[in-house]
């Protein structure tokens, strides 16, 4: 796969969950990079994700770039159906965020295969969004109560909560950014207080640190030449264009 030996200019559209983590990337990288970071949470609602991305893209095709680095993987299928127009698109083959933190595909679904009902923190998750636990029971209770009492209130929460049953590990992927104790001691609390088991595990820059030096090998990343589509490769390599 193509690597950019010089200096180059690179386009960045990613989840904002990942912000901390490409900023320290990329403010060590040879290369120059503008960040676009869209909201944590679309990949809730693949259609508006796939939008959103492409919408993106498109923007950026305008610019003077060498390529475009998009910092999703296939994310609920969010991705697919993603176009590159003049300029290529690279991405890392994974299915979600938790992949690029944890270094490999290959570390993740060992995990995932030991520890199944794995429920991942990390610091873009824990500031933006409302992880499981008392606080986020708390929110909705309070909410549904002013709504609709709180008979009715104590009843939608019961269908609320049942996802929290195939879930029985909170693990925090340490990469020591942002206020590391203060983050793994929010998700041992959150796991205590649903009854999970609580892990904490030292992330791996190596994956998004090659995606942001264009150190691009086909096994760990795509290269979507212009023209070409994303789509699920429903086996190992996760992402294929065509």
């Amino acid at each position: 796969l193509e690597k950019f030996e010089r200096m180059s200019k690179f386009y960045i559209i990613s989840c904002h969950v990942l912000w901390r983590e490409i900023s320290f990337l990329a403010a060590r990288s040879r290369h120059t990079f503008l960040p676009h970071f869209l909201k944590q949470g679309l990949h809730n609602t693949p259609d508006i994700l796939r939008q959103e991305v492409q919408t993106a893209i498109d923007a950026a095709d305008k610019g003077e770039y060498d390529a475009i680095l998009i910092g999703y993987g296939l994310c609920g299928k969010g991705i697919e159906g993603v176009r590159a127009r003049s300029k290529p698109l690279v991405l890392m083959r994974g299915h979600d965020c938790i992949t690029f933190l944890l270094g490999s595909k290959e570390r993740y679904q060992e995990y995932f295969d030991a520890y199944p009902g794995t429920y991942w923190f990390s610091p873009g998750w824990i500031e933006t969004t409302l992880m499981p636990g008392k606080e986020r029971y708390e929110k909705i209770y309070n909410s549904y109560r002013e709504k609709y009492g709180e008979e009715a209130a104590e009843y939608l929460m019961e269908s609320e909560q049942s996802w929290v049953k195939q879930y029985r590990r909170a693990v925090y992927v340490d990469w020591g950014m942002g206020d590391s104790p203060a983050c793994q001691e929010y998700t041992r609390q959150c796991a205590e207080w649903l009854g999970w088991d609580m892990d904490c595990l030292a992330g791996n820059p190596r994956l998004m640190a090659d995606f942001l030096e264009s150190n691009w090998d086909e096994e760990n990343f795509l290269i979507v030449q212009p023209g070409k589509t994303i789509f699920a490769s429903h086996d190992k390599s996760v992402l294929r264009a065509e």
